[in-house]
Formats: structure tokens, C-alpha cells, sequence
């Protein structure tokens, strides 16, 4: 990854896309120093991740405080681009006195909105329905479902905050008295995905089918599994619903071991159960999983269920007649092939969807064995390590990449083929579970046995539910650890989080306090996917080691906060990638954006095996002209918000004037113990003021100092560079003098040089070209003796010569060239006197019809006059010649002169071709 800039200018510091990540009225005006705000800032702020930017396309949601900044970064970097172009021209006509007329621009949309939220507490995470049509809002405590307004509103003429319809999500679950929430996931599988998952921390899982048309449907969820009771559980019949009654606040080892930290779905193109299957991550380190969890009704990809189907019956097939296998085990196949049958059974409901794509199959969860699932987990992780710390010990994060989707095996002996993705057909074929610490260490695990629905078994069977409690525990293989901290800069109170890349499934970002840290485990997944497929050959074991010990995962800091400082945390990062933007990633700060971009070597972000050689693109871009002497871009410089912050002393004073210690506002300053009250309330502020003052100043002052050492150095790197030119020109002080006509005389001379060798090249190629004779096929001999045969039977023996070939002709057709000829000839002869007698029979009609014309008719019919008034008898024939219209005459003669005009033409075509073949063999 090679970062190619930072933050662009127009979303910098004076731009409108700066008014997206600045901080809102009601943030600035409320400071950590204010004396009444003490008691509160006591209190601990609920630690969590902080996902303040969602995306969708090129438009960005941005929360800061309570509101929601709505922008287009395409429309604002174009905007941006036309005032500086126009802030240009007028400069330039504004004349001497540099007065540019008054920007008519301004009075234009900026390219973002504010949206309102009815929320009563900052916004901690943004999340994006999958049909980019919802908005979940989350705080700490509650959820609100925001309706998109349509994208035309950010280039309106209106500038005024939008207040858009919004629903609150569970009003008397999600509440500040209960649990706080940990995550909310829209599910894969929900219909137009508006089925959103929630957690709380308290360990329930909740399913809430959305309706937009339905505001009932916003109040109470479809299915609440408390995972507590569910862990104990040992059979179907028993309620594992999640309590209504007030939260118990007393302390227990459940609530101790089982606070869940995050959770995670597998993506919808992944393979297998994966997209049944919610991972949970517990605070303390523990891993568990539900599969299948499932909404009322369910909309799945097409090749899920026939996957799904070919597994089980296999399973099934294979374990029901073998005696070692456990009747636990069994009873799982057995209920697997029962709610696959249900699925089977089914006539699925057919939905319309966006235009180009394909209709939308809406099935119903299967009413047995059951809704709610068996609880898989803790999983013990196999090959973790023992010393680690305690602060890597507490996850934060957990992120899914499902394995991928076996389609030559599911569509083996079909016609059809399915329509997937070349991402989706390629990769591993395990899932890769990514946990991530406080600390800021990133596990990769495997599941190498692959996590299956299960559930409980029935009441009648609950023994089988007891000695499955005390069966050994699901494992996941460590595969390797990595830190994206250092140990200086770990912290107990941050919280990182995990942010899928746009290129590749199998490269992710991690966003923490002290910077971006890019992850891609592309370098190893194929070779061990090869591994896999070629398991059981020699030395397979080998390799495999090896491969695990060579740790080949790519880490690289990206980006590194100056500050570094737990209370300015930055918000998960998002990845883009738009012709118009380019690749970046965005994250952000409570005051500045954080943009990093980058450039797009496709090698490095494809899933094509190195044995694949297509190329990507057929037109090559030149690339961006880079100056003589290397450079490394860094972040822009930005002053501390604490210079643009005002000071609380004299909102301090405005309290004081409307408290009942007012009596002391205007008076002498008397020693007495509410004068000290003030102002020990007046010194805190003023000093906590001052010390955060003095803090940025300093840092200003270390930059200045730092940035003085950076341009001596740009300057060094230059003299070098200036230096190396001129001892290559001959101008510097040790060379002889000789200025710039040496290197020109000789660069003439190569260029010369080139000149003559390319003519030389060319010349040769033709003479090469002339002189090269390709030995003549076989059909290429016969055809050349089959136009011989024509050309001696048309023109005669004559010119026989011109056609002889050096190598034997064989003869096709069964036909011989002498009986060819003499067919040729004889017809060429009926032809010729065909046409003299035709000739000469149209000559003579032609003459006897003219002598008719000038001769008159008589009334008696057979006997005429001539011109000399006597009468003459006609003969039979020219009394049948004259009984033929002259109309009928003409298009006979007009037809016969037209064949004659063809066999001329067919035979002066022939004997053209013909000298053309003579001139061509010469």
C-alpha cells in the first residue's frame, strides 16, 4: 500500500467539505472545563466503538455530537474545483486593485445537508442497510431507523437542515434503564434487507423485521434469545426468550463472563452456513456461535440452498448405517435433513427487485426442529498464546470472511452455471475468523471443522442435551498474531475496531486511538488453499508447516495521530474506491477529516492466482510525472482546536449573575467563603485553559522547529540533485568547462544512428519478405491445377507453361483435367453458336418488322397493298409474324441480348482471372 496524498484540498480547512467532519454549535459550546459540567465528566463515558462515517456510493454520513452531516464528495470536489477555477478569472479581471465582484457561488448549494436526529445522546455508530435504503442510528443506549431522504436534496437550491423520518427501535427495550447496545448488524439474509440484529451487552440477541408501512413492527422483536439461558439449556421445549422485567444490576459470574464486546455475520456470497451464522465476541476472550439464525421470512442467494441441500443429504447418507458414529451426531443429521426438507418443501414467494437484478426468492424459516438454535462455544482457541497480556486478552472487534462458495462441485454435471462472482469462486475454502483487542492485537483463526446448524435436542431426548454439556468444546486454530499498537501507545480505555477493505475480502483496516494499520492476508490464503486441495500428497505436512511459520500476512501503518490520544479518538475508517475519487480510505477526528489516498496497483488487490496472466486493462495511463528527487507525502499540518475553542469564564459569569450568588457579582471582593468558592471555580477553568493552551502552543513551536529541519533538508536533497545534473552536463567545477553542446552533439548522434538503424531494419524486413516462398498446400496445388485444365480448354495449349507447378498436383473430384476441358470447350462452342444464330434470327425479326410498319393494312385481311397500289397474298410465316404484339417482340429480344451480355461478361471474367493467376505465378 503506497499512500499517495492526504487530506485533499477540498475537504481541508476553508472548503465546504470541511463543513462535514467540523464539530457542530452545540459541541462547541460545551467544554470539558465548565464547573457545572464536573459532576458529569465524574462519571465514565461508556467505552465502545465509535463508526461515525457510513457510506453509500460516493455519498458519506457523517455524525459529530448529535446531528448527521449528508454530503456528496463527488459533487463537492467538482464544486471545489469551480470556485477556485472562477476565484481565478475574477482575480485576473479584477484589475490592480485586486477587488474580485461578490461570488454569486455562495448562494448555492454547499453539496451537503444536515439531517436532525430526535436523539437525546451523542451518535456513536452509523450502519448502512444493504439496500442502502436505511439508516441505523446508534448511541449508546438506543437505536433510531433514519429513511434516506433521495440524493437530489444535496443539490437543491435549499440549504436548511432536513428532519427525515425516523423511527425509534424498541422504545421500551433499547432504553437508557436497560443494557447498552454492543452491535447492530443488518442481517444477510433479510427481505430487502430490513432485518436488523441487535446486542446488548447483557447477552441478548434480538431479530427486528422492519416494515416501513407498519410502525408496529418498530415496537416489539420477532425473536429474543438470551444467550445465558440458552447456554444452560438442554432442550427445545424450554423459553429462552430474553426477561421483560426490569435489568438486574447485581453482580454474577454470567454477567461477568458473557458481556459481549461485538458480533458479526458472515458476508452474503460466502459459502456453507456462513451466512446462518452470528459470531459473538465476549469481552473476556470468549468466542461463540448461532446457527442458524434466521427472521420469519428470509430471502437467500441461488446457490445457497442447493449447496445446503447436497451437504446434508451427503452427511446424512454417509453416517446412517456407520456404527462408530455417535447417536448425538445422528440427531444432528437427522434435524439438519428435517429443516432442509421444510426448505425443499417450500414454494417460494417471488418479489420484484432493482432494476438488472434478478427477482427476489423469499422463503419461510422452518418451524422445526426450531427458531432458536443451539448456542456453539466458548471455542477454545488452539495455539494462543500464553503470555500474553491482559489488556490483549479483552476483545473489542470480531470480523467474519466466510470461505468460499463451491461451484464446480455443486454444479458438477449440470448445463447451467451458476452466476457468481470471480471474489466469490476464488479464496479459501475455510472461514477465517479475525479477532481484534484492546491492545490492538489481531488474531487470525481458522475453523477447520466448520461451524454446522445444531440444535437442542427435544424433551423426550434430553439426556442427550445433558452429555452434550459436557462434551469437549469447539475449537478455531490460531493462525497467527500481529499488534497494530505499540506498546507505548496501548491503552486500556481504547477501543479498536475492524473496517473491511473494497478490493479484496481477504484485506481489512484497523482503526484504533494512534492511527490506520492496513492488514492482507492475500499472500498466504491461496498457497494454503492449494495446500488443502493437494492434501495427502508427499511432504504435504512439510509444507504446510512451513507455511504457517512464515507468517506472510502484510501489515503497514498507515497513518499515525500526533496526538495519539485516547480522549480525540478517530472514527472507524471507510474505504472507497470511485474513477471520479480514486482509491482512499476516510476516517476522522471530533474536529478534521483524516482522508488518505492511494494508489491502485491491481496486483495487488485482485484474487487472480499468479499462474493467471490476463491483463486488467487494455489502454495504459501514463503515470503522474513524479519530481527528480524522492519524496514521502505527509499528512498536512493541523493547529490544535483548542486556538479556535472560546473561553467558559464568561459563560462562568452569566450563571453567576442568574444563581443565588448573584449578590456577589458587582460588589468589592470581601474574604469570605463564597468569594472563594468563585474563585477557586474561576482558577479551574482558567487553568485548565491555560494548560491546554500552553500544550498546543508547544506543539505549534516543536512543528515550526520540525518543519525549519524538513525544508533543509528539501533543500539539501535539491543541491544534491543540482549537483548530480551538472557533473552529467560537464558544468560543475571539476569538469572541463564544456557546456550543454557535447551532450546535444552526442544525443544528435544517437538519434542519427537510430535513424539509420531503423531504415536498415526495414529494408530487411521486405527484402525478407520478397525473397521468402511458403511451399504450397495441397488444396492449393489442386486448385492451381484445376485453373490449368480451365485455362488450356478456354485459350488453347499455348500457355500451358505458365501454370506448371514442381510438385505433383493430385487430381479431385474423380474428374480428370482432359474430360474437364472438353466439357469447358464443347460449351464454350454451343455457347458461341447459340449466340451467332440468336444474333442473326434477332437481325432478321428486326428488319421484317421495320419493312411491316411502313407497309398499310387492308380490310380484307389476308390480301394488303403495297406501295404501288397492287395487291400481294401474304405468306403463312409473315402472317403468324405479324399476329405477335410489338411490345412481346421487344422483351424477347431484350431478354435474349441480356444472356448474351451475361456470357460475355462470365467469359471476360474468366480470362481476366486467369492472366491475373499467369502474373501472380510469374
Amino acid at each position: 500500500m503506497k499512500v499517495k496524498s492526504y487530506t485533499p484540498s477540498w475537504l481541508s480547512k476553508g472548503s465546504p467539505g470541511h463543513s462535514l467532519f467540523s464539530p457542530s454549535a452545540d459541541a462547541s459550546r460545551t467544554s470539558i472545563s465548565s464547573p457545572y459540567t464536573a459532576k458529569t465528566k465524574k462519571k465514565k463515558a461508556p467505552n465502545g466503538p465509535r463508526r461515525t462515517i457510513a457510506r453509500r456510493g460516493t455519498e458519506i454520513f457523517v455524525a459529530n455530537g448529535r446531528e448527521i452531516r449528508w454530503g456528496d464528495l463527488v459533487y463537492l470536489k467538482e464544486k471545489h474545483a469551480q470556485n477556485r477555477a472562477s476565484f481565478r478569472i475574477k482575480r485576473e479581471s479584477s484589475g490592480a486593485n485586486g477587488n474580485a465582484p461578490e461570488d454569486d457561488v455562495e448562494n448555492r448549494a454547499a453539496g451537503y445537508r444536515i439531517l436532525k436526529t430526535p436523539v437525546a445522546d451523542d451518535i456513536r455508530q452509523l450502519i448502512i442497510s444493504p439496500n442502502e435504503s436505511l439508516l441505523a442510528i446508534l448511541t449508546s443506549h438506543t437505536v433510531h431507523i433514519c429513511l434516506i431522504p433521495d440524493p437530489s436534496h444535496l443539490t437543491s437550491e435549499d440549504t436548511e437542515p432536513i428532519r427525515p423520518k425516523i423511527w425509534t427501535l424498541g422504545p421500551t427495550t433499547h432504553v437508557t434503564s436497560r443494557s447498552p447496545i454492543a452491535s447492530a448488524l443488518w442481517h444477510p439474509l433479510g427481505v430487502n434487507g430490513h432485518c436488523l440484529v441487535t446486542v446488548s451487552k447483557d447477552s441478548i440477541v434480538r431479530l427486528w423485521e422492519l416494515s416501513l408501512t407498519d410502525r408496529w413492527s418498530f415496537d416489539s422483536p420477532t425473536l429474543s434469545i438470551d444467550l445465558k439461558r440458552l447456554a444452560d439449556g438442554t432442550s427445545l421445549d424450554q423459553d429462552f426468550a430474553a426477561s421483560t422485567s426490569a435489568t438486574n444490576t447485581g453482580f454474577s459470574p454470567d454477567s461477568f463472563e458473557m458481556e459481549v464486546a461485538a458480533a458479526c455475520f458472515g458476508s452474503r456470497s460466502s459459502g456453507g452456513w456462513n451466512p446462518f451464522t452470528l459470531w459473538i465476541a465476549m469481552r473476556e476472550g470468549d468466542v461463540y456461535a448461532l446457527c442458524p439464525l434466521l427472521p420469519s421470512r428470509w430471502a437467500p442467494p441461488s446457490a445457497l440452498i442447493a449447496s445446503l441441500s447436497v451437504s446434508v443429504v451427503t452427511q446424512v447418507g454417509a453416517i446412517e448405517d456407520d456404527p462408530t458414529v455417535s447417536e448425538r451426531e445422528k440427531l444432528l443429521a437427522q434435524q439438519q435433513l428435517a429443516w432442509m426438507g421444510d426448505v425443499d418443501s417450500q414454494e417460494p414467494q417471488i418479489l420484484e427487485s432493482s432494476p438488472g437484478e434478478p427477482p427476489i426468492e423469499v422463503y419461510t424459516r422452518p418451524t422445526k426442529p426450531g427458531a432458536v438454535p443451539r448456542l456453539q462455544g466458548p471455542f477454545e482457541l488452539a495455539a494462543s498464546l500464553d503470555n500474553e497480556d491482559d489488556i490483549d486478552s479483552e476483545l473489542t472487534d470480531i470480523l467474519v470472511i466466510g470461505s468460499k462458495v463451491e461451484a464446480d462441485d455443486l454444479m458438477l454435471g449440470e448445463d447451467t452455471e451458476l452466476e457468481l462472482d470471480e471474489t466469490d469462486r476464488e479464496g479459501l475454502s475455510l472461514s477465517i475468523i479475525c479477532l481484534l483487542s484492546t491492545g490492538g492485537q489481531v488474531k487470525i483463526c481458522l475453523d477447520l471443522d466448520g461451524v454446522e446448524a445444531q440444535w437442542l435436542p427435544p424433551k423426550n431426548k434430553s439426556r442427550l442435551g445433558r452429555l452434550l454439556a459436557l462434551s469437549d468444546a469447539p475449537t478455531l486454530l490460531t493462525f497467527q498474531a500481529m499488534d497494530s499498537m505499540n506498546p507505548v501507545e496501548a491503552s486500556p480505555d481504547s477501543w479498536p475496531v475492524f473496517t473491511t477493505d473494497v478490493m479484496s475480502r481477504y484485506s481489512f483496516y484497523v482503526t484504533h486511538h494512534a492511527g490506520i494499520t492496513y492488514f492482507s492476508l492475500s499472500p498466504w490464503v491461496f498457497r494454503l488453499e492449494s495446500e488443502i486441495q493437494g492434501a495427502g500428497g508427499a511432504g504435504s505436512e512439510f509444507r504446510l508447516g512451513l507455511l504457517v511459520n512464515a507468517h506472510n500476512s502484510t501489515r503497514e501503518r498507515l497513518y499515525t495521530q500526533p496526538s495519539a490520544d485516547v480522549s480525540v479518538p478517530l472514527a472507524g475508517c471507510n474505504a472507497i474506491s470511485d474513477p471520479d475519487i480514486g482509491y482512499a480510505v476516510i476516517s476522522a477526528t471530533p474536529y478534521d477529516p483524516v482522508v488518505l489516498m492511494f494508489d491502485t496497483p491491481e496486483e495487488d488487490f485482485t484474487l487472480i492466482k499468479e499462474e493467471e496472466t490476463t491483463p486488467v486493462r487494455e489502454i495504459q495511463i501514463a503515470p503522474p510525472q513524479e519530481p527528480l528527487y524522492s519524496y514521502e507525502p505527509r499528512p498536512p499540518f493541523q493547529a490544535s482546536h483548542v486556538f479556535e475553542q472560546s473561553s467558559q469564564l464568561p459563560t462562568l459569569i452569566e450563571r453567576l449573575r442568574t444563581s443565588r450568588h448573584k449578590v456577589v457579582i458587582g460588589q468589592e471582593v470581601r474574604l469570605s467563603p463564597l468569594t472563594l468558592q468563585v474563585l477557586t471555580e474561576a482558577h479551574k477553568i482558567l487553568s485548565e485553559e491555560t494548560h491546554r493552551l500552553g500544550l498546543a502552543a508547544s506543539e505549534l513551536f516543536i512543528k515550526c522547529t520540525r518543519m525549519r529541519a524538513e525544508m533543509q533538508d528539501h533543500l539539501d536533497k535539491a543541491a544534491e540533485t543540482k549537483a548530480k545534473i551538472d557533473k552529467i552536463t560537464g558544468n560543475d567545477a571539476d569538469g572541463e568547462g564544456v557546456d550543454n553542446e557535447r551532450i546535444e552533439a552526442r544525443v544528435a548522434r544517437a538519434q542519427t544512428r537510430h535513424e539509420q538503424l531503423s531504415r536498415r531494419i526495414e529494408s530487411l524486413r521486405k527484402s525478407v519478405m520478397h525473397s521468402t516462398k511458403r511451399e504450397l498446400s495441397t488444396h492449393e496445388r489442386a486448385w492451381i491445377d484445376e485453373v490449368k485444365g480451365l485455362n488450356c480448354s478456354v485459350f488453347g495449349a499455348k500457355s500451358d507453361v505458365a501454370l506448371t507447378t514442381t510438385t505433383p498436383i493430385p487430381q479431385q473430384r474423380g474428374v480428370t483435367t482432359t474430360t474437364t476441358g472438353k466439357q469447358v470447350r464443347k460449351r464454350l462452342e454451343e455457347v458461341t453458336t447459340l449466340a451467332t444464330e440468336l444474333l442473326d434470327e434477332a437481325a432478321r425479326l428486326h428488319k421484317d418488322t421495320a419493312a411491316i410498319t411502313t407497309i398499310g393494312g387492308g380490310e380484307d385481311g389476308g390480301v394488303g397493298r403495297n406501295g404501288r397500289g397492287h395487291r400481294r397474298e401474304h405468306t403463312p410465316s409473315s402472317s403468324q409474324d405479324l399476329r405477335v404484339p410489338n411490345e412481346i417482340r421487344k422483351a424477347k429480344i431484350q431478354s435474349v441480348r441480356n444472356l448474351l451480355a451475361r456470357e460475355e461478361a462470365m467469359v471476360a471474367a474468366v480470362s481476366s482471372r486467369l492472366e491475373k493467376l499467369q502474373l501472380s505465378l510469374q
